[in-house]
């Protein structure tokens, strides 16, 4: 097609609010894949762009760390915790973990791993919430507490600060309990809080993460990231295991080396947090919409009446958090503009001036 030819399966003008999934993909990382294209390389990720890969991530996270290159988020997550876990552990995780709710049973299926979940008020664990689960240590009739799940940003769009995380992990090792970060969206965190990556991670003690890349503007791609080697083992042979070592990982280690190479993480991420922060002011100015939770990074959560968030979403895809409270989430990616932004503005109030 031509430049101003018409795309034939979707406009691509047109935006959604239901997830930073449904953005495509960063110009910067389109290009990064296509310099790596051409030739050979050595497959299953003895190239190049793989060596290049692990210096970057040493260079955020230090020089212990080491990168497992992974197709999606559940598969990070899985093969981190199974790394950390023997068949008879257990991790203890808020209530609201996507581990928990949102992988089909990936973790207890696929990986065979006990959670024990704890309810929170904003998603964010605690010393003391651990503790409703940190125990059984020596009970054989009970799966033994072993690592500690957090995710940041959490599900519920709240942000862990350093001190907060630096908190778990120290209460946490103090057990002899390992932790771990779910970081889908980690890079919104460091820029809401405008932290380095390694703040949040490495100097506050969490020893394996799995860092996000496909939210954030890659095309596919997630990475395990063992950021103390004591932590976890045999991440190579469960990656291949669960069917996740890539034959030709130089198109995604291109990619993260893109990503994090220079700015263009903070650059994405501190403008998807800026669209989130913009669509929840405007918002919160419509009579009879209700913004619950704080906006603390690219999610807005608020309460809408049905009727209207069924007709809003045959113009905007979104998705439905409580069905019984009518509580909805909108997310803001790295390709959200200030007019899509507007626009779904101006369409919910005028959804919710026709209902009255």
């Amino acid at each position: 097609m031509g430049p101003h030819s018409v795309n034939p399966r979707h406009d691509p003008r047109l935006k959604a609010f239901a997830s930073d999934n449904y953005a495509g993909v960063h110009p910067e990382i389109l290009q990064a894949i296509v310099t790596a294209n051409g030739g050979h390389q050595i497959s299953y990720g003895d190239d190049v762009y793989t060596a290049a890969m692990q210096e970057v991530f040493k260079r955020h996270f230090g020089e212990q760390a080491q990168a497992w290159p992974v197709f999606n988020g559940t598969a990070a997550n899985v093969v981190s915790l199974r790394s950390m876990t023997a068949p008879w552990e257990a991790v203890i995780c808020a209530e609201t973990a996507h581990i928990n709710t949102d992988e089909g049973g990936a973790p207890e299926v696929a990986g065979g791993i006990k959670l024990l979940p704890v309810p929170t008020p904003d998603g964010k664990l605690t010393p003391a919430l651990i503790d409703r689960q940190a125990w059984g240590f020596g009970d054989v009739h009970r799966a033994q507490p072993k690592v500690v799940s957090i995710s940041n940003t959490t599900e519920l769009g709240t942000v862990y600060t350093p001190d907060e995380i630096a908190a778990i992990c120290a209460h946490a090792h103090e057990r002899g309990l390992r932790v771990h970060l779910d970081g889908s969206r980690v890079t919104n965190a460091a820029a809401a809080l405008d932290v380095p990556l390694r703040a949040l991670t490495t100097d506050a003690g969490v020893d394996v993460l799995s860092f996000g890349g496909t939210k954030i503007g890659l095309l596919y791609g997630e990475a395990v990231v063992v950021l103390d080697p004591e932590a976890a083992s045999g991440v190579d042979y469960i990656r291949k295991t669960y069917m996740q070592l890539s034959s030709k990982m130089r198109f995604v280690s291109a990619q993260f080396e893109a990503l994090l190479s220079g700015d263009l993480w903070l650059r994405s991420a501190r403008h998807a947090n800026a669209m989130g922060r913009r669509l929840a002011e405007a918002v919160r100015g419509i009579p009879g919409v209700e913004v619950p939770r704080a906006v603390e990074a690219n999610a807005v959560f608020a309460v809408l009446p049905k009727d209207v968030a069924d007709r809003l979403r045959k113009r905007f895809r979104f998705y439905t958090w409580n069905e019984a409270t009518g509580e909805v989430r909108w997310m803001c990616a790295f390709d959200t503009t200030e007019e899509d932004v507007d626009a779904f503005a101006a369409a919910l109030a005028e959804e919710m001036a026709a209902a009255g």
